[in-house]
């Protein structure tokens, strides 16, 4: 493996002065290689503390030409970092971008589209499923890439030369890595395919409409009575309007644990609610007024609620779904879970329709594989 010694390159080129991306603005390059550092301790939101952007093939052993670290805690900075992003005339390379995808939208209000995600090109090519940039970089281009950096504090100013070189060489590579993987998926026929995951992707970014049924995503719901889920639907819909508005970790507001203690054995009333919370260090003392009045105000849609299951389906009818599907995956050379995750084959199982991811050429591949087993025709796909 190729390895670079840091201490002999220069820095990476800071930015932190919005005009000096105005060239860029003006005359984008076909492809922008983007990644961000972003901090989320101690926020519901995460805070974009860094962007880096290669403006080309920076992967030629070590050089930082073409890597610009921009600094967005500058004012004006976010605006400029948006008309990059929204450029349609760049393709925008990323390695698992989802968290970062919320990052841009938060400060910038906009999302790096096109976009082609390193990660998920490398799933659809049957290289790895959910493969970090360190280790995917070794695969592909058989380059070290040094993490020690994972840990930094990335909003202190000035930040280190070690932290300079680190986040320069997370987009360093990814023109190269682009190349290899865009030709595999080409070969294959699976652009479309991948197309279709990002643009997914960066549609789930800018849905900003929190999770309807919040309790489905609580293995430890489906121990409690009806109305035991309804209550704690009150509380966790409570808990994520609270978080985003005070830019607060859920968890600091209430910890699931608790919710569900409230869920299943409801206070009779305020007091009684005050005195449990002063007893738990954790607890959310000063907040006992709106937990309690979350609590116990109805929802108008929770008699829709889905009600959180266990282990009460087919098992056999699971697993044999389960098994159309790694049979068909292998078929395709996909990693495990790439085609359909337990949760969304737990979803067709229980009658929804072609859910979510499921969607689009997912469908193509394995409706006619599990139609049989579930009891319906394949349905045609297309303009007919």
């Amino acid at each position: 493996m190729r390895t670079f010694r840091r201490r002999t390159r220069p820095l990476p080129r800071w930015i932190d002065d919005p005009a000096a991306l105005s060239p860029l603005i003006a005359a984008p390059p076909e492809r922008l290689a983007l990644d961000t550092e972003f901090v989320r301790e101690r926020t519901y939101w995460p805070q974009l503390a860094l962007v880096q952007i290669a403006t080309g093939d920076a992967d030629d052993g070590g050089a930082d030409d073409g890597i610009l670290l921009v600094d967005p805690l500058v004012p004006g900075m976010p605006e400029a970092l948006a008309q990059v992003l929204a450029d349609p005339r760049s393709l925008k390379l990323m390695h698992s971008a989802g968290e970062d995808l919320i990052a841009f939208r938060h400060a910038c209000g906009a999302l790096p589209a096109p976009l082609f995600d390193t990660q998920i090109a490398a799933a659809l090519c049957g290289v790895g499923a959910g493969l970090g940039y360190q280790r995917l970089m070794a695969e592909l281009l058989g380059v070290e890439v040094d993490k020690g950096e994972t840990r930094s504090d990335w909003l202190r100013r000035p930040l280190s030369p070690s932290q300079l070189h680190y986040a320069a060489d997370d987009v360093r590579h990814l023109d190269a890595a682009w190349r290899l993987l865009r030709d595999r998926l080409d070969t294959a026929g699976r652009l479309p395919w991948l197309e279709e995951d990002c643009a997914r992707m960066l549609a789930n970014a800018a849905d900003d409409t929190p999770e309807r049924w919040p309790h489905l995503g609580m293995r430890s719901a489906q121990f409690l009575d009806r109305d035991g889920q309804i209550r704690l639907l009150r509380l966790l819909r409570w808990r994520e309007a609270r978080a985003r508005s005070s830019d607060r970790p859920r968890s600091w507001l209430l910890d699931n644990e608790l919710a569900q203690a409230l869920a299943r054995t409801p206070p009779r009333d305020l007091g009684a609610l005050q005195r449990l919370f002063d007893g738990q260090p954790k607890a959310p003392k000063k907040l006992a007024a709106e937990v309690f009045d979350a609590l116990t105000t109805p929802l108008p849609d929770e008699d829709a609620l889905p009600p959180a299951r266990g282990d009460d389906r087919d098992r056999n009818a699971y697993k044999r779904l389960q098994q159309a599907v790694a049979a068909r995956s292998a078929e395709l050379g996909l990693p495990d879970g790439v085609l359909a995750s337990r949760r969304w084959i737990e979803a067709l199982q229980d009658g929804e329709d072609w859910p979510g991811a499921l969607a689009g050429w997912r469908r193509t591949e394995l409706e006619p594989v599990l139609a049989p087993l579930l009891g319906s025709p394949p349905t045609p796909i297309g303009n007919g």
